[in-house]
């Protein structure tokens, strides 16, 4: 199992940096980050600067989506990083959440994000793609190489990532939830005349490891409050019961009474106080490192290649060290 560090870009850079340094040195593989241009820093000038003070971290966005940046550009952006840093890029994509949001636009429709990923894949990579109905060709990409892994909860975006994406990532860390999201994606590829098993599988969520559970929980319930955003844009589009998504997902959201994007994916969320403790308990992962790691197993053997830490929280640096110290070395390989 690899493991990835999940942050905001918030200033200063130099300490993002630093972080994803950190975690290099303790056995993570990828570095992501947020991308919404609005609320944080600029992503993309970091990913150059991870890249040049690590050796090996593969970096990208969780997740960048089809409309603030041109696809062209996009492509050329990874298609740089690429060349000055030895193909260490892996782009994740979405159909926008807080980016669009907060821009006041609406996020992107599904047929949108499924032909951005392949222009996006084919320019970074060197080939021509339609772009707005023109073709398009990065002429001094050279060996490139993009994976483009896809954010999903719905059963139309899941179908969409087993045929179009190289990866499938999952901002939750239920084993139901996933079992079942996983199948889904796979079923889709296979369908696609794909291998199913070629898609890798990411769960991305909280972790903080402590003794204190209630300490932990309140670090950590604004991921309920991220996740609800999604969720309940699948109830307005399926129905609460339609059978369509499982209620599993859909039925802790009732509570919810509205969304401030200015306190998006950080501790003390004030609009996440619908999020019960089972719900914490049930997306994150909380507690000593022997529950992380069995936890993590029970996900690795439902067929998640990597798990994403979300890192927002009063304990970085520690949680880093933990998985470092404690857990990498018990489930990577």
């Amino acid at each position: 199992m690899d493991f990835g560090l999940v942050l905001q870009t918030d200033p200063p850079a130099s300490a993002v940096i630093g972080l994803m340094r950190r975690a290099e040195r303790n056995g993570f593989r990828y570095g992501w980050t947020f991308d919404s241009t609005v609320l944080w820093q600029e992503p993309f000038v970091i990913y150059s600067r991870i890249l040049e003070h690590t050796e090996r971290l593969i970096v990208g966005p969780m997740v960048t989506n089809p409309s603030t940046r041109t696809w062209e550009v996009t492509a050329s952006t990874f298609a740089t990083l690429n060349e000055m840093y030895g193909n260490r890029t892996v782009c994740g994509i979405g159909r926008g959440d807080s980016a669009m949001r907060v821009a006041g636009r609406r996020p992107n429709t599904l047929a949108r994000l499924g032909e951005s990923i392949d222009v996006i894949r084919d320019l970074a990579e060197g080939r021509e793609a339609l772009v707005d109905g023109q073709p398009v060709r990065i002429p001094w990409v050279k060996d490139g190489r993009l994976p483009v892994w896809m954010g999903a909860y719905g059963p139309k975006a899941l179908a969409l990532a087993g045929q179009k994406a190289d990866g499938f990532i999952l901002q939750l860390a239920d084993p139901y939830l996933t079992e079942w999201m996983v199948k889904a994606v796979r079923q889709s590829a296979a369908e696609a005349g794909r291998d199913p098993d070629s898609i890798t599988v990411c769960v991305a969520a909280p972790a903080y490891v402590s003794d204190d559970l209630d300490h932990a929980r309140e670090q950590c319930r604004w991921f309920g409050g991220m996740v609800g955003n999604h969720v309940a844009d699948l109830v307005a589009r399926y129905g609460e019961h339609s059978g369509l998504v499982p209620e599993a997902l859909t039925e802790y959201i009732a509570g919810r009474s509205g969304y401030d994007y200015s306190h998006h994916g950080r501790t003390g969320n004030p609009d996440t106080a619908f999020v019960p403790d089972e719900i914490v308990d049930r997306f994150c992962l909380l507690g000593p490192a022997e529950a992380h790691i069995e936890k993590l197993r029970v996900l690795r053997d439902l067929g998640v290649d990597q798990f994403a830490v979300y890192d927002m929280h009063d304990a970085r640096e520690a949680t880093i060290d933990a998985y470092g110290s404690e857990i990498i070395p018990v489930l990577s390989g």
